[in-house]
């Protein structure tokens, strides 16, 4: 791969977009080579993978964009097509059974953005700067921007954030609630590391249904309770959860073996 690279913190994976020189904008080949990585990566047996962590090379961006370079030549369908299929990577991330967590360094704009947007967590240097400035560019963001925005700011507020075009510091992300934590320059990636090492202590099947649940209540709800109370059931049926009860009661730490 010659767009992103990975390496491995015991079983947390760290990919990072690797075209420094061009700010890590994500061009087609970079989507294909996220897709095709996601859909490798091993979830199951003694080299499964707990956690996922998404960088940017360098310290100048986390992803400034799309690579703007690529629109020139395209129609409106194969636009189209550009933006169903980033979606559905982007989709992809936020259903990814794994904790996904954006350490955000530097600039995070338009699809660069989205792709924070995307994952379950946000943690920022305090450097960085955020925004969807497509409208500047006479577009919209086409990569589920305007509806994952719009989840975690309400309607007013993205539109002011999308239509305006202007970046945001990190604090202000912050206190919108797009971020979950703001670090000191070059610190994004471990405070991610702090954080995502506090979940994956815990049972990976439990991690795995809190994932799907919460994702349900942004789409529907209703079927985020029902999930939720059928999970609750079936969990009790895992070793794991005998395993916690067990060491609670006996006032140990618990051993989870993943079911």
């Amino acid at each position: 791969m010659t767009n992103i690279s990975t390496e491995r913190s015991d079983d947390i994976l760290i990919i990072s977009i690797n075209r420094e020189e061009q700010l890590n904008s994500l061009n087609k080949d970079t989507f294909k080579e996220i897709k095709s990585l996601l859909d490798t990566i091993p979830l199951e047996g003694d080299d499964a993978i707990q956690a996922i962590i998404i960088t940017g090379a360098g310290s100048k961006a986390f992803a400034a964009g799309a690579d703007i370079k690529e629109f020139t030549a395209i129609t409106s369908r194969e636009a189209e097509d550009l933006s169903i299929e980033g979606q559905k990577v982007f989709e992809e991330i936020e259903n990814f059974p794994v904790p996904v967590i954006a350490a955000i360094n530097g600039y995070a704009l338009g699809g660069g953005f989205e792709l924070a947007l995307c994952c379950h967590i946000r943690i920022a240097s305090s450097t960085s700067r955020m925004g969807l400035p497509e409208c500047k560019l006479g577009l919209i963001p086409g990569y589920g921007g305007t509806q994952r925005l719009t989840h975690l700011v309400g309607r007013a507020k993205a539109i002011e954030i999308i239509c305006s075009g202007e970046m945001m510091e990190a604090r202000q992300a912050k206190d919108l609630g797009i971020v979950s934590y703001v670090t000191t320059p070059g610190n994004a990636v471990t405070k991610s590391l702090e954080v995502i090492r506090k979940i994956t202590e815990h049972a990976p099947l439990s991690v795995k249904h809190v994932l799907k649940a919460t994702h349900l209540n942004t789409i529907d709800p209703d079927k985020g309770y029902q999930y939720e109370s059928k999970s609750f059931a079936q969990l009790f049926d895992t070793e794991d959860s005998k395993e916690g009860i067990s060491a609670f009661l006996e006032k140990r730490k618990p051993n989870f073996q993943g079911n």
